[in-house]
């Protein structure tokens, strides 16, 4: 069965849904926060037009309130967070340095290979729009993980985090179109509260480390192992 087969809507899924991974891809390479930011509330934007657009092929109406819920958090709410935290941080124009892009990119489009291959499994259980949309749900999830091992800011961290968690719910949508109301809603809930949290943790960090480079974290460790031994390894030495 090929695309041209497809219905109309399911065609669109599928066109909304690479351009939900292609987002990914942009997050991968975009340096400067701002844009990082935008591009989030893009993927969020993609992400709830393809629930509308499974809500109305398939006739589940919860699935609008899930579109609703997405449009609400990934689209407005967070993103407008996110922008006030680095406004107040005075970061919302750093750029930072991506070390070796070309071969960020290229290893992101080895992930979404390897989705598609995890994604044959299902092949005779779906139809072509479903098998499609689950493999770049896959996508999407990795290229988060990615995003978050390679990027050093704290701010691009929580936004990979929030796309890995795009991809578990558009994984959702597309596979069992949707979870229960009530599971949804609490999900809604624990992302919105962990985007407080991240504020909260930006401002410590802030006030005292005057950056949000994870990587002083560790610098401040080693520095502290080096400086500060174990206190059963001196009494060890002192051992005679």
């Amino acid at each position: 069965m090929g695309i041209a087969t497809l219905g109309l809507y399911s065609q669109a899924i599928i066109l909304f849904a690479a351009l939900a991974l292609f987002t990914s891809f942009i997050m991968l390479a975009q340096a400067r926060m701002m844009r990082l930011i935008i591009t989030f509330a893009w993927q969020g934007l993609l992400l709830a037009v393809v629930t509308v657009l499974v809500a109305i092929v398939s006739k589940h109406p919860h699935l609008y309130v899930s579109a609703a819920l997405t449009f609400t958090l990934k689209v407005v709410l967070i993103p407008w967070l996110l922008y006030r935290l680095s406004v107040q941080l005075n970061m919302q124009y750093d750029a930072e340095a991506i070390e070796h892009p070309t071969l960020l990119l290229l290893g992101g489009v080895g992930l979404v290979i390897f989705s598609y291959f995890v994604a044959q499994s299902i092949i005779h259980l779906s139809g072509l729009a479903t098998r499609n949309t689950i493999a770049v749900s896959i996508a999407i999830e990795l290229l988060g993980m990615l995003l978050m091992c390679v990027r050093k800011s704290a701010v691009a961290q929580v936004i990979g985090f929030m796309s890995m968690e795009s991809g578990i719910f558009f994984a959702a949508v597309v596979s069992t179109y949707g979870m229960p109301l009530i599971v949804e809603l609490g999900v809604a809930f624990d992302v919105l509260v962990a985007a407080i949290l991240f504020g909260v943790f930006f401002f410590h960090m802030s006030e005292s480390f005057d950056s949000l480079d994870v990587d002083r974290l560790t610098r401040l460790s080693e520095v502290h192992e080096t400086l500060f031994p174990s206190e059963e390894g001196g009494s060890e030495e002192e051992r005679p």
